[in-house]
């Protein structure tokens, strides 16, 4: 059934002169096949404008190809435009059509759908009008004309509670649509599906009459119910079982719609912004954020929280905390996610076996060893009262002998506490190496993650406003380690020096990393001067300070009788700093007056 337009249509006569040289344009077999000339098509056109809609809906419903031909004896002559019940269905993602479908149909709405959509119903057995049966016009233009009419958009948005708007679709006979069922082109699938696609293709992947039926129908949400998601069919059927009008429902599908369409609209825009321009930053940004899970609490119990994962075309498929996966344990906090990060960003830097041990966004413990087994153990040892209780992140896939040295390793404070852990967090897990992990807590929580790629963008919220910058992914094969002292550092301290400043890029400023034999001995972070920092890390060094490297995330202001004489009394044998301060060449003068290698690396390292 055509639906109501066609209802009061067809009962109209159609004697005019005019509605006979329609009747007389729609009856040829050019139209039967939609398919016409330019001429006759600027032809109807002009007639289009001298004859009523009425008439011209009449004749043009006899004119239809057989296939498409309408039995006018099942329309109701008396059936006023908002008589009958309507659904608009068109579909990118046919997920659960027939469930939708069939279910509409039980109800005894008329089912209006557009191209691949209509067919996929047919074939599942379910009465379809077509959208052109409407709209008494073809698909055209590659399909980039299908519903933007207003036999479409006038049935969608029309208010029911206002006359005009009544007598408006009875004066040109236009049924409502009390249903729209719409979700569209899949340009973000496209876009970012590996070998990606040309500019043109991606051009045509950008769906028009979607979002604008889909604004209408949430726009007009008091009257029509709009769906954009496949998991809303069993509440949307349940609703109109129900026959009750519960104007929250309809709001959030309708919050649910305009999201959709924002959401998509931010990914065409971040795509053609980089195909336009390149820059990092435009001038104006949309970050489409998905809630992954709600959270038990934020920093503190007090404070509600949740967790979004970022939609950016550029975070697909690009690694990263948000999107590991969890094997075990308790569901995830807000610390927890934090710290997780913290930890994953910082071992996925190192290129050998290496084990890194986080407390409060810190590293606590860092090695990297050929034996895996030794650089765990070491991490922990460095700091093991921070790191009971921390986040384990692994650069290599834990198996079975290292999980049940994590199991089983007691504390080097009193050799018999087990270590707890909140979170082990590795690139990849044997099964057998699941298997012990699950065995030593309910709650420790395994996540499986994906190295970070580089070159993303970084943003941080500040009250008001939001800071934007590339993210710091410099490691010590991307910068020179300049030798400013007399004493030339041997290899291997140059290599302790080139792992101390990875470290303490990781480390919250000011941060001070001591480290030997690709170990980290100690570390101070976050302290309001520097020295205070390195003091922390000299006693965490302990006795082991002799020859060690230290990195420092920025210069330090002052050397004589302060941070780099002391540093150079303790023994350290070589530091790392940026350079850049004005006292530079005290730094030098009191490293050479010491015997201690300096090297200037020319970049900071701070975080906040």
């Amino acid at each position: 059934m055509l639906g109501t337009a066609a209802s009061s249509a067809a009962t109209i006569p159609t004697t005019a002169n005019a509605s006979n040289t329609v009747r007389r344009a729609f009856q040829s077999n050019t139209f039967n096949s939609f398919s016409y000339s330019t001429s006759n098509h600027s032809i109807f056109c002009g007639r289009f404008h001298f004859v009523s809609l009425r008439p011209f809906i009449a004749v043009s419903t006899k004119a239809m190809s057989h296939s498409q031909t309408l039995n006018t004896s099942e329309l109701n002559p008396q059936s006023p435009a908002f008589g009958n019940k309507q659904a608009l269905i068109s579909l990118s993602d046919k997920k659960d059509l027939t469930l939708l479908g069939n279910g509409l149909q039980e109800l005894g709405y008329t089912i209006v759908s557009t191209g691949g959509t209509a067919s996929a119903l047919e074939n599942a057995g379910v009465s379809v009008t077509k959208v052109e049966q409407l709209t008494c016009f073809p698909e055209m233009l590659d399909g980039r004309v299908k519903t933007l009419h207003p036999n479409i958009h006038g049935g969608i948005l029309a208010r029911r509670d206002q006359k005009h708007h009544t007598e408006a679709l009875n004066k040109h006979g236009i049924g409502t649509f009390d249903v729209v069922v719409v979700n569209l082109y899949p340009f973000y699938d496209k876009v970012t599906s590996i070998g990606g696609i040309s500019f043109d293709d991606g051009i045509e992947n950008i769906d028009i009459g979607g979002p604008a039926m889909i604004r209408a129908a949430a726009k007009n949400h008091k009257d029509v119910l709009v769906v954009v998601d496949s998991q809303d069919y069993p509440a949307l059927l349940e609703f109109l079982k129900g026959g009750l009008d519960d104007q929250q429902f309809r709001r959030k599908l309708a919050w649910k719609a305009f999201e959709h369409v924002a959401s998509y609209d931010s990914a065409v825009s971040e795509w053609l912004w980089k195909q336009t321009a390149g820059d990092k930053f435009p001038p104006n940004l949309t970050v489409p954020l998905s809630l992954k899970s709600s959270l038990r609490y934020g920093e503190n119990p007090h404070q509600k929280a949740a967790f979004y994962a970022d939609k950016s075309l550029s975070e697909v498929n690009a690694g990263g905390i948000a999107t590991a996966v969890q094997h075990h344990g308790k569901e995830m906090s807000y610390n927890n996610y934090l710290d997780a990060d913290a930890a994953w960003n910082c071992v996925s830097e190192f290129r050998n076996p290496t084990c890194v041990i986080v407390k409060h966004t810190n590293p606590c413990g860092v090695a990297s060893r050929d034996d895996i087994l030794e650089a765990y153990r070491l991490s922990v040892k460095a700091d093991p009262v921070s790191a009971f209780g921390g986040i384990v992140a692994f650069n290599i896939e834990v198996d079975e002998t290292l999980a049940k040295e994590i199991r089983e390793f007691r504390s080097p404070t009193d050799g018999e506490t087990r270590m707890f852990y909140e979170i082990i967090v590795a690139p990849k897990y044997t099964e057998k190496g699941l298997e012990v992990l699950r065995g030593k807590s309910k709650t420790l929580r395994i996540l499986e993650a994906k190295k970070n790629e580089k070159g993303k963008l970084s943003l941080r919220q500040v009250g008001g406003g939001w800071l934007a910058q590339d993210s710091d992914d410099l490691t010590p094969e991307d910068i020179q380690f300049n030798v400013v002292s007399e004493k030339k550092p041997q290899e291997s301290e140059l290599c302790d020096a080139e792992f101390a400043w990875l470290c303490a890029k990781h480390v919250k400023s000011n941060a001070i990393v001591i480290a030997k034999d690709k170990c980290m001995l100690g570390m101070g972070s976050g302290q309001p001067n520097r020295r205070e920092s390195l003091r922390i890390a000299l006693r965490k060094a302990g006795d082991d300070v002799k020859g060690a490297a230290l990195a420092s995330d920025a210069f330090f202001p002052f050397a004589w009788k302060d941070a780099v004489e002391e540093a150079c009394e303790s023994g350290i044998g070589v530091i790392a700093e940026p350079g850049g301060s004005i006292r530079d060449g005290d730094a030098v003068d009191c490293c050479n007056k010491y015997g201690v290698s300096l090297l200037f690396t020319n970049v900071r390292h701070f975080k906040h």
